[in-house]
């Protein structure tokens, strides 16, 4: 009986390959370079140069620190120290600040931002403009009495004010944390009530898809759940200029904390001042999707974060000084913080906020366009959302400056990598990548010196000793297994938030094989290093024995051009028989009838197997997804199950809380008071 899900092994003709200036002149071979030249190391090709960064991790990451002058203010005495994962210590005695490194690079003739959103048109921040605000926003919080270990938290969108208040709380060495306003009070304060901020930095209002949404009402809860908080910073955004914004530099009602406008913080004149602080200092607390129980606040260091970053965008992603580096984020995804690293290596970041859909299903890719991005980024739903809707960007906008193009968020299937070579460009490099918010970087990431496979990730990222495991814990090539980091990385978790012991940290990831990192995915390391992710572990499907991964079937039913989106969860009954429903989201103009099934499933069968055939198919509006866009399938099986909908998945934590009623609606009928499925749930497959 296999323990692992089967996989098709995908089509993967080579797409695209570095041309030979590419080869040249990327900071990756600069980097194989230095390390031939300074340190007597010659390495042919990308595989010995990984090989060498997981064997070696202690000269790798002291080489990454030297290669890119890391500035620290007390020299560390060691590379790291420790024994066992999680048991490692990074870069003892060094002191360090994040936001000096973020500002360091900086030139008067590029700007640091360049921004946009639905209410307001293209606009640029010079890099001593930036500094100015960040020092400005760092004094600020130096008067309040913020310094290193206290909390700031945000509930800011993708503008400018939301990187000048994340340096400001760098610079003081305080702790960075944020939420987007789509999040509902709930989930906001379930974040942020764990870390107790002391100061709160909030917007009144936003646009997305042409409707205003304000957040003044919301912003009054928060302040109430949240009696840390000495002071509110408002940035007015939807309401700037208009007189009916309100508690500008007063209260919020008895109790509340004192407010403060952004302008008059802003009009503080101070030179930029940066506190060392250890390179394990905290420097963000990010958060796991938090759809089941509180989201664990995931707690990671100034250095290992610089560290990381400064690998990650200049070798894998070739990000520098002369790039415009875009990736379209929400202040609630980690890609916000991966994009911020930008700054650190002198290129210009640009930030939108507003739909990637609205007034046009193109936006994403004219905005793109407009702000003249040379490196862009999104997630692999928006771009087969862009091929679904029948985009063409490379016909309709001016992609001539783009050079490379990331996707991350889920597996791109390899009809969204030929996508992106027939409709936006043939000559493109397109880096899909995977990871986590867990590292906020990527395991299996890109690379300018390899080539373009559909449907394959070109490699595992430096420093990152990926494996696929069985479930004997023996490391596998070529075949499914799970996904492992057998060696510390820098840009790991220091813990989560308030967790004595780190008993919760340990739970969630070393648990399975200790010592080894499990991420939760299902991948196949090829034996040319490419990188293929089967979905998450947690959501495989179980026909018959044989364990399957879902991203393959989501590719070849939401391939079928009636189909929009899809969700699929295996499901058994008390007595242990097997049922699978398939839901699917169809096209505008489309109906679920019996001949559509029938496609469906004949399309499985023959692209897959029939163990992929759905004992049900069944359509609902919307497929309920995490704010961070990803597909609530363990969620929706609990639910289907019979668990409360309020014990299974927290509505705040979802883009749409009704997207669940479906759900609900459908495990009420078919289980029945009984809580059980009836006879009818056990179909023959195929």
């Amino acid at each position: 009986m296999s323990t692992t899900p089967t996989v098709r092994a995908p089509d993967d003709p080579v797409l695209w390959e570095p041309s030979a200036s590419l080869r040249r002149d990327c900071r990756l071979t600069h980097y194989l370079e230095w390390l031939a030249r300074e340190r007597g190391r010659r390495l042919d090709d990308y595989h010995q140069l990984w090989r060498w960064s997981v064997a070696d991790l202690d000269r790798f990451w002291r080489s990454i620190w030297d290669y890119f002058a890391v500035e620290a203010d007390a020299p560390p005495s060691a590379v790291r120290v420790g024994g066992a994962m999680p048991d490692v210590h990074w870069f003892p005695g060094a002191t360090l600040n994040y936001a000096r490194h973020a500002l360091r690079h900086g030139r008067p003739d590029r700007p640091a931002i360049v921004h946009a959103s639905e209410m307001r048109g293209l606009a640029e921040l010079g890099w001593d403009q930036l500094v100015h605000d960040v020092a400005a926003f760092a004094a600020w919080l130096r008067e309040l009495g913020v310094g290193p270990g206290d909390r700031v938290a945000a509930y800011l969108p993708n503008i400018p004010e939301a990187v000048v208040a994340c340096l400001g709380a760098a610079s003081v060495g305080a702790i960075w944390s944020s939420c987007s306003p789509d999040f509902g009070v709930r989930s906001v304060v379930d974040r942020f009530r764990q870390i107790e901020p002391v100061a709160l930095v909030a917007v009144d209002g936003y646009r997305y898809g042409g409707r205003d949404f304000d957040r003044r009402e919301v912003v009054e809860a928060i302040e109430r759940a949240l009696p840390s908080v000495r002071c509110t910073v408002q940035v007015a955004h939807l309401h700037r200029g208009h007189p009916d914004a309100r508690g500008e530099g007063d209260g919020g009602g008895p109790g509340a904390p004192r407010r403060v406008p952004w302008e008059e913080v802003m009009r503080r004149s101070a030179a930029p001042d940066f506190t060392p602080v250890p390179f394990e200092h905290p420097l963000w607390v990010l958060y796991s999707s938090g759809t089941t129980g509180l989201p664990k606040p995931i707690v990671q260091s100034q250095g290992g974060i610089l560290l990381e970053h400064l690998k990650a965008l200049a070798l894998h992603h070739d990000v520098g000084p002369q790039d415009r580096f875009f990736w379209f984020s929400t202040t609630g995804w980690m890609m916000w913080n991966f994009l911020l690293g930008g700054l650190s290596l002198g290129a210009t970041i640009v930030l939108y906020d507003g739909s990637p859909a609205h007034p046009t299903a193109d936006r994403l890719w004219s905005f793109a366009a407009e702000a003249q991005v040379t490196v862009m980024g999104t997630s692999a739903a928006q771009i087969l959302a862009s091929m679904k809707a029948g985009v063409r960007p490379g016909a309709t906008c001016d992609l001539s400056r783009v050079r490379a193009i990331g996707s991350t968020g889920s597996p791109l299937p390899p009809e969204g990598f030929r996508w992106v070579y027939d409709a936006v460009k043939p000559d493109v490099w397109l880096a899909s990548v995977s990871g986590g918010t867990d590292v906020c970087t990527g395991f299996a990431v890109g690379c300018p010196l390899l080539p373009v496979r559909a449907g394959v990730i070109q490699c595992r990222a430096l420093g990152a000793a990926v494996a696929a495991y069985d479930a004997e814990g023996r490391a596998v090539v070529d075949a499914v297994g799970e996904l492992v980091v057998t060696e510390p990385m820098p840009s790991m978790p220091t813990g989560f938030w308030n967790d004595p012991g780190g008993a919760r940290y340990r739970a969630s990831y070393f648990e399975m094989y200790p010592g080894v990192w499990r991420h939760g995915d299902w991948v196949r390391i090829r034996p040319d290093g490419g990188v293929v992710i089967s979905g998450r572990s947690d959501a495989t499907i179980n026909r018959l024995g044989v364990r399957m991964g879902t991203s393959e079937l989501y590719r070849v039913v939401e391939d079928l051009p009636e189909v929009m989106d899809s969700l699929v969860v295996d499901l058994d009954d008390q007595a242990g028989a097997p049922f699978m429903p398939l839901f699917v989201v169809l096209a505008p103009g489309c109906t679920l009838d019996e001949g559509l099934r029938a496609r469906i499933r004949d399309r499985l069968r023959t692209d897959l197997s029939p163990r992929h055939v759905p004992d049900a198919i069944l359509e609902v509006a919307t497929v309920p997804r995490t704010l961070s866009g990803k597909k609530l399938e363990v969620p929706v099986k609990r639910i289907l199950q019979g668990t409360p909908v309020a014990e299974a998945v927290s509505r705040d934590a979802i883009q749409d809380a009704r997207s669940l009623d479906p759900f609900v609606a459908y495990a009420r009928d078919r289980l029945g008071p009984t809580n059980r499925p009836p006879a009818g749930w056990s179909r023959r497959v195929g």
